[in-house]
């Protein structure tokens, strides 16, 4: 029995307990279910076993760029101040919690596959990298909480299922009215901000022309380069506070803030200055390292969970990331990210004069990325019911939601938020919220509560889906009742080819620009 009891401690130690290695032989599984030949099985489990590696090496420059700053905001505002990241955040939990994540997204993903096959959201949540952000945020929360491991990894599990089917219903009847057809969903959780935005869309721009009548300069395309965005936004940031930290606390104080972590302080102003560039530009490699394994993992494992998919739900509708819908109206993506960061900085406003001192929020600064993409989406879903109006407006209350959702869940999540970052979309903010306040009443009481959000989430979609998406229910008919025929024909971004899922009333679809890529035509129910 010895030799056995040995061979069981080093498998459950040495491997199942070390992600990296409890990654690739989840991968290498999917890649064998597939049939694949022993050349990529192998060389798709190495290559998630080194992207997550790679993230814990991100994760480490992150903390570093990261422990100045926080100091500089603390000492210039009195408050704790944040930078929203997921990849950061993410980062940093797994070097903790990276088994409890892999279990959790596993059986997360199993439960949405029954539950997109047995119930009528046929939706399969393929954004793998916002799956695993989903699972890293509950295992944080369900964890710090007191909750033990095998219980972190099912409950965590039954509530990731019921958000990766649940939210793109929600969004559907916009996501609709934007591609004009049932071929794909949104499956991104900043879904909240998509609702508003198409919601406010529908109550503000009843006459308003599309965004795709302007003309946008060039010279801001190059946002779109997320490496770029964050590097820009961490540089600009840093040098903002690190000269009203300079004024605020005088040279010495000043200088020395860069003398965490074993870093030596600045030596001059123009030292300092310089220091808070190169910060800044550090923030930005380690975000894009992180990035690089979390997409070297899920270029592995995406394509073995969709050929699972495939077989288990037949005639699924993919759900796929929020700039799946960027060709569909171009301008209204920087037109969307603007508002969304003036929104950004708007609520960041209120939360230092009012909501910090009154109930002790954290100051959540505005970041770039995600400020790009879930306020460029929220520009897409805005305009589609709206025009520019909605698309102003509805990326602006983007921008209020992703603010003060991430500023609720720090209160949630423990030691976790002194970690100077945090989740930045607008899902993961209230939900994390609910389910980390659920879990506070205790294990048996927080397990029940907590189950029940999940229903009530899974009824309210299932119910959603069932009375609005099926029916056909157009959010933007109002409107283009409302514009006059020709120009209801004229906007480029509204053609007249219309087009509709099975079992729906057909609507304006929005035509993507000459060049752009085309969405996947809808999965065969025999498939």
């Amino acid at each position: 029995m010895g030799p056995l009891v040995t061979t069981a401690e080093f498998l459950v130690n040495e491997i199942l307990s070390e992600p990296a290695f409890l990654i690739g032989l989840i991968t290498a599984a999917g890649l064998i279910a597939l049939k694949k030949s022993g050349g990529q099985i192998v060389g798709g489990a190495i290559k998630a076993t080194l992207g997550f590696l790679l993230i814990g090496a991100g994760a480490t420059l992150v903390v570093s760029s990261l422990g100045p700053l926080g100091g500089m905001i603390q000492g210039a505002t009195g408050a704790h101040g944040v930078i929203p990241t997921n990849e950061a955040i993410v980062g940093i939990a797994q070097q903790q919690f990276g088994a409890r994540v892999a279990w959790l997204m596993i059986l997360g993903f199993a439960i949405s596959l029954l539950l997109a096959r047995f119930t009528p959201l046929r939706y399969v949540f393929l954004t793998g990298h916002h799956m695993l952000f989903m699972a890293t945020l509950l295992t944080m929360v369900l964890a710090i909480a007191g909750l033990s491991s095998a219980l972190v990894v099912v409950v965590g599990g039954v509530l990731l299922g019921i958000m990766l089917v649940s939210m793109p219903a929600f969004a559907h009847p916009w996501t609709k009215r934007i591609t004009g057809n049932n071929s794909i969903a949104i499956g991104h959780f900043g879904t909240a901000g998509y609702v508003a935005a198409g919601a406010a869309g529908q109550l503000v721009g009843k006459r308003s022309r599309s965004t795709e009548d302007m003309k946008l300069p060039e010279g801001l395309r190059f946002l779109r380069d997320s490496m770029v965005a964050t590097a820009l936004s961490m540089v600009l940031i840093y040098i903002a506070m690190s000269l009203v930290f300079l004024a605020k606390a005088g040279r010495k104080a000043a200088f020395e803030a860069f003398a965490t972590g074993g870093g030596a302080p600045a030596t001059d102003v123009g030292n300092y200055v310089m220091n808070s560039v190169m910060q800044g530009l550090q923030f930005g490699i380690a975000v894009a390292v992180i990035l690089f394994g979390v997409r070297t993992i899920l270029g592995e494992l995406v394509p073995a969970f969709q050929g699972i998919a495939k077989k288990v739900v037949p005639g699924a509708v993919p759900s796929l990331d929020a700039p799946i819908v960027f060709p569909y109206a171009q301008n209204a993506v920087l037109i969307g990210f603007l508002a969304s960061f003036t929104g950004g900085l708007v609520s960041l406003g209120l939360l230092s004069w009012i909501f910090a001192p009154a109930f002790g929020f954290a100051l959540v600064l505005p970041g770039l990325v995600p400020h790009f993409f879930t306020g460029g989406a929220a520009g897409v879903y805005g305009n589609a019911t709206g025009g520019r109006r909605g698309a102003v407006v509805g990326a602006f209350l983007n921008g209020v939601l992703i603010t003060f959702l991430p500023a609720l869940l720090l209160k949630v999540l423990g030691a976790f938020g002194e970690e100077n970052t945090t989740f930045g979309d607008a899902d993961f903010g209230w939900f994390g919220a609910l389910i980390g306040n659920a879990a506070k009443v205790g294990e048996t009481g927080g397990i029940v509560l907590m189950l029940l959000i999940g229903a009530a989430v899974l009824g309210g979609a299932i119910l959603m889906q069932k009375r609005v998406v099926d029916t056909g229910w157009d959010p933007g008919a109002r409107r283009d009742a409302l514009l006059p025929p020709d120009r209801a024909t004229a906007e480029p971004a509204a053609a007249t080819e219309r087009t509709a899922g099975a079992g729906t009333r057909a609507h304006a679809r929005i035509r993507p620009p000459a060049g752009a890529p085309v969405p996947p035509p809808p999965p065969s129910r025999d498939s």
